[in-house]
Order: structure tokens, then sequence, then C-alpha cells
């Protein structure tokens, strides 16, 4: 009977359903419910066209039976429309389904084709070479890319451009594998590629190309940088720390780069004087140079003396000599030729100082004053070379003995006369007062700062009649004594001048300067003026004889005329 049936049975066309991995599978019947309807049932066929029953409904008892299809158990839902639902979709659920509608004299069949699709996982990069080396061929890594349905393929990318196999630069295998559980499939590609410095920080991606229910998908793996070694080209130098400038007593680094990758590790160092190298990491130091290390140093790989790297290293010097330099001690008036010569790797600046005050010039002493004394500084530097800078110093003492001038002024009231010891030496004279006669000493008297050598001692007195008043300067190299007489305070004398001051003395000079200048300036002024009187004058005569000759001639040609005028009458 039922052969009877499927035999007149009214098929419908093929309609696909397509369903994610995991996801339910949805089965509309498809068919229009006849009013003599039977039953209705859902099978599927195997591969050898063997049909399989899974699921069936009563029209009339509306009760649901499902067969016991173990891989189906649990996992199917029939509804009164006939719709058939399976859960967790699988990749065995991908086969041809039929919906059939019985009736009396009659079964309808509809057949359904399912599809299952599994997204795979997104690619990744794995078994990473740690470093790829120029011009061989290197195995970059594998890219794998898990659980698809269906298959997928995988592609190489550098710099964002697909990978293309070439042979002996680009090798590409590719292989798939799939789970006997789950039925989803594996994809790997391993990627063998010749590498060159070209391929330094560039990107290196794959990416995996599936069929999805929407169509065809591409998920891309993150990007992968590879450490390229290639061999050193190249040899430098350089001075460490860098600075402008080496000075004597510096420790200098030498560094020797190689621009390779890795970079080496060992080379050969050079010293100027020295055919024989050193064999040391990438940096050699030099303590505490000298002058004689100036040169040319070089380094080399080990091992080969084609690729040498050079640089110049000058170590600047500065010699200074002072003479005479420290303490020394002069007489008043003597002559002290004073030097201080430079040595250096170039041209230095060289300043002198006296008491922390610096001088126009260097000192020059024909005849030694007590004002030339002090401490004398010569300094040098080369301003190019930083910290390079050399000083010494000379303490020029100057010794002389006690000179005294004497002077007495008489007050304008005419009740007190000021008698003054002018004192100079070097060391400070010691001054003492007494009175011819009496013998006693004076100690009520002023005296000024000791300035240069010079001070005074200044005592003011009312004597009732004629003393002798005595000066005593004593320093270690001798005793002074000078007196003075002093007239009673009665009888009118002549006073003695002041002595000059240092202070006034300059400025009695600037002005004698002064007044010669303006004088000098008038005469040239005057002189000047007869120059330009006695050229006028000579012009303006000149001038005269050149007219009384021009109206001589202009006389003799009119006599002439009156002549030539008589003849021709």
């Amino acid at each position: 009977f039922f052969s009877l049936l499927f035999s007149f049975s009214k098929g419908l066309g093929w309609y696909t359903v397509n369903s994610a991995y995991g996801d339910t599978i949805i089965m509309p019947c498809r068919l229009d419910v006849p009013q003599n309807l039977m039953f209705g049932k859902w099978k599927y066929e195997k591969p050898d066209g063997s049909p399989v029953f899974i699921a069936f409904r009563s029209s009339t008892k509306k009760n649901v039976q499902y067969d016991d299809v173990p891989e189906y158990r649990d996992r199917l839902s029939l509804s009164e429309n006939y719709t058939l639902s399976i859960s967790n979709a699988k990749i065995s659920d991908e086969r041809r389904f039929v919906c059939m509608l019985v009736t009396e004299d009659n079964v309808f069949e509809a057949p359904t084709l399912v599809k299952v699709f599994k997204q795979p996982s997104k690619p990744e990069i794995i078994n990473k070479a740690p470093f790829l080396e120029t011009e061989q061929l290197n195995k970059l890594g594998d890219c794998i890319s898990r659980d698809s349905y269906p298959d997928g393929n995988i592609t190489w990318y550098r710099n964002g451009k697909v990978l293309q196999p070439i042979e002996g630069a680009v090798i590409i295998i590719f292989k798939k594998e799939v789970d006997p559980v789950t039925e989803l499939y594996t994809m790997t590609s391993s990627l063998e590629y010749k590498t060159t410095k070209a391929d330094i920080q560039i990107p290196f991606t794959c990416s995996v190309t599936y069929y999805g229910p929407s169509g065809q998908k591409t998920i891309h793996s993150e990007q992968e940088v590879f450490d390229i070694y290639y061999p050193t080209e190249q040899v430098t130098i350089q001075v460490l720390p860098p600075r402008n400038a080496i000075k004597e007593g510096d420790n200098v680094t030498l560094k020797c780069l190689g621009n390779g990758n890795p970079p080496p590790e060992e080379f050969m160092f050079y010293l100027p004087g020295q055919p024989e190298g050193i064999r040391s990491a990438d940096t050699y130091t030099l303590a505490d140079v000298r002058r004689n290390a100036t040169g040319d140093y070089k380094c080399s790989l080990t091992g080969t003396k084609s690729m040498v790297a050079s640089t110049a290293v000058t170590v600047h010097y500065l010699d200074l000599s002072l003479n005479p330099s420290g303490e020394v001690t002069k007489q008043l008036g003597d002559t002290l030729p004073v030097s201080c010569t430079i040595s250096a790797s170039r041209n230095a600046t060289v300043v002198w100082m006296k008491d922390n005050i610096r001088l126009r010039s260097s000192p020059s002493f024909p005849s030694l004053q007590y004002q030339d004394a002090g401490n004398y500084v010569c300094e040098t530097s080369l301003q190019e070379v930083e910290g390079l800078k050399k000083r010494e110093s000379l303490t020029l003492v100057v010794e002389g003995k006690p000179q005294i001038k004497m002077t007495k002024k008489t007050d304008p009231s005419g009740l007190s006369k000021t008698i003054i010891c002018h004192v100079e030496g070097f060391p400070k004279p010691a001054i003492q007062w007494t009175i011819t006669g009496s013998g006693s000493v004076i100690n009520q008297t002023e005296e000024s700062p000791y300035i240069n050598g010079r001070y005074y001692s200044k005592i003011i007195i009312s004597p009732e009649e004629n003393v002798t008043l005595t000066c005593t300067a004593e320093n270690q190299l001798e005793r002074t004594v000078n007196s003075l007489n002093v007239s009673a305070i009665s009888i009118p004398e002549h006073d003695e001048a002041d002595e000059i001051s240092d202070e006034n003395r300059e400025k009695v000079n600037d002005q004698a300067k002064l007044i010669v200048g303006i004088v000098v300036g008038l005469l040239l002024a005057a002189l000047v003026a007869g120059v330009v009187y006695w050229l006028y004058m000579k012009k303006s005569k000149t001038a005269s004889k050149h007219v009384n000759k021009d109206l001589g001639n202009m006389e003799e040609n009119k006599k002439l005329e009156e002549n030539n005028h008589k003849t021709e009458a």
C-alpha cells in the first residue's frame, strides 16, 4: 500500500535551509494540509538513498511520536503545522530531509536540504621564527585557523600585499584536518620566506577565507614583525661621552659600532703608534690622557681589516709659567721684570689680576713704588675647552726705610700751631714725638690711614716759648729722626706747605695734563690759521700781478691801433 502511495506521490522542488553550527534548524513542511489528512511524518535520507523516519504526528489524536534515532534523541520538535525543528545543529545534520503528508488515497512529499556552516576561529601565526636571516630561506611560521565548516583557505600577506609562491623565495604549504567527532576542519599554512633588509619592521599577516550562510567571508590575523638578522657592512667609531674638546687628565672612551643585526660584540682597537691591535668589547677606555695621546684611533671587526673606522682625537693642554712667583720682597726703587709664559694646544687668553681687580695690561716694574705691592695673579684659559684653566700668583712686597718730612702751620686765630710729621716706608714705621730739652714723649697725636706706604702724625700745640719738636719713625729696616723748630705763639713765622697726598697728587697731575693739552691745542690752532692766512696773501699778490699785466697789454694794443689808423689815412 505504502509503496503504491510513494510511487504516485506528488513531489516539490528542492528547498535549502542554511543553519549556523549549534543553532536550531527550522524546516517548514511547505505543503498545504489536505482536509482528509491522516498523519504527517518526517524522514531523512542516508547517502545510499534509504529513508530513516524520525517524527510522526496524527491529525486526529494530535499526538507526536519521535522515532528512536540516537543522534536526534531529545533534539526534535514537530509543530501542529508540521514544521520540524532540530536543536543544536551539527555537521551530521547536513542532509536531505523530507516532509510527508499522508491521506487515504495519496502521499505528498516536500524535500528540504539542510546546510550547516561553522565560522572558523580567528587565524593566528604560531611557531614563529625568533629571527630571520637575510638571503636565506627561513621558515617564518604557521598560520592556523580551527573549527571551520566547510573548510576554508589561508592566504599570507607581506605589508598588506598577498604573497604568491616563488621558487626559492616564497614557499607555502597548506594542509587541512577534520576532527572525527565534530567533523570540523582545522587549516594550517606554513610559510618559508627568503628575507632581505627590506623586510626590517615590515608586518606579516595571514587570513582565512570561508563560506557562511550569507556567502564568502574573510578573517585576518594580528600583524607580526620579525627580527631580521643581517651581517655588518660598515663600522663606525665614536668618542664617549660626546664633548667639544678633550683636555689632559680626562678619561676618553672609544666605542666601536657595527651596523649589523645583531651588532658585533667584539672589536680590534688600534692606538696611535701601535701596529698591534687590542681585542676588546665594543668600548675601550683611555684613562688620564696626556697630550701625547693625540692622534688617529681606529677599530675594526675581529678577524678582518677590510672594514676599519677611524677618528682623530686631540688632547688639549695648557701650561703656565710665572716668573717670579710666590712671595717676592723688593726694595723701593728696584727694577722687577715679570713674565707669564703660556704654552697651549691653541690660542689662549691671558688675564692679569691685582688684589682681585682685573688689570688692563701686564704689570711692569721699572722702579718699584709702595703702591706696586699686592697679590698678582696670571690666569689663562682655553675658551673652547671647558674646565681648562691655569693660574699662578705673585705676592709682591715693597720695602723701604722710613723717610720723614715735617711741616707746620699757624691756625688763623693765631692761638695754636699744627705740626705734621709725614712718614713713608714699609713695613709701617712707628712714629714718636718728643720735645727737645724736656725729652718727654707726646702721646696726644692724630694719625691718618696707612695707604701705599705713607701716613702722617699730627699734633696741635700753643708754645709760649721757642721749642724743637722731634719726629722719630722706625721700622725693621731703619730708625729715622727729623726735627723742626717752632717759635712761640707770639712770634710770627713762615708756614710750610703740607705734603700732597697721592690722591691730590694725581688730581694735580690730571689738571696739569689738561692745561698742557689746552695750550697745545691753542698753539696748533694758531699755526693752522697762520698757514691759511699766508696762502691767502700769496694768492692775492699773484692775482694782482696778472691784472696789471693784462691792463698793460690792453694799453699797448690801443696805441698800435691808433698808429695803424694814421698810416692808412
